[in-house]
């Protein structure tokens, strides 16, 4: 397996923003993306109740990156230092040279271009930084928005997902390759 690190956190700068660390200074701004229902419409998980359930999110996530598990950033427009968002890799293969993507935004700022410029210099890290032969997504299929992002960033549709053993129909599977035998 390929050994990652990400000791020293890696900031990444965009025109608009800094993807950063989370802290515990976001615990409310994260508290407020991850308690919306229309925010995590098309997420797999239980809303976040207490601001003391995002703090534990946080913690984990930050202990996560220190084992060199994932690499979890937050999404803070550079001229107010407010977090709007997160971006992540994680579930790395074995031989770490495929690794999923994640992200999200606060809905108040979608459709503004936040999560393209995002996305877009995370992929350029994943790609040249840790030298990743695949990268996959997973959306909703109704999650128009979401899979527009991802064609926009070359993601190929490969089909549905498989969940337990069976066919998910209303997640997609997509995939970023630099392996051209795929």
């Amino acid at each position: 397996m390929t050994r990652i690190n990400f000791d020293p956190f890696p900031t990444i700068f965009t025109e608009r923003l800094v993807l950063r660390q989370l802290m515990t200074e976001d615990i409310a701004s994260l508290f407020t993306i991850r308690s919306n229902e229309e925010n995590n419409k098309y997420i797999d998980r239980a809303l976040d109740k207490t601001e003391a359930n995002t703090a534990s999110f946080i913690k984990k996530i930050n202990v996560g990156i220190e084992m060199n598990k994932w690499i979890f950033w937050g999404i803070e427009i550079k001229e107010t230092k407010e977090l709007i968002g997160t971006i992540c890799l994680w579930n790395f293969s074995a031989d770490g040279k495929t690794v999923e993507i994640g992200y999200e935004l606060s809905p108040r700022f979608q459709g503004k271009g936040f999560m393209q410029e995002s996305i877009k210099r995370v992929l350029d890290y994943a790609l040249n930084k840790l030298s990743l032969l695949k990268i996959e997504a997973y959306t909703h299929k109704d999650n128009f928005p979401s899979i527009r992002l991802l064609e926009r960033n070359k993601f190929v549709l490969k089909g549905s997902m498989i969940k337990g053993g069976q066919q998910d129909k209303s997640m997609l599977v997509f995939m970023l390759s630099m392996d051209r035998t795929i």
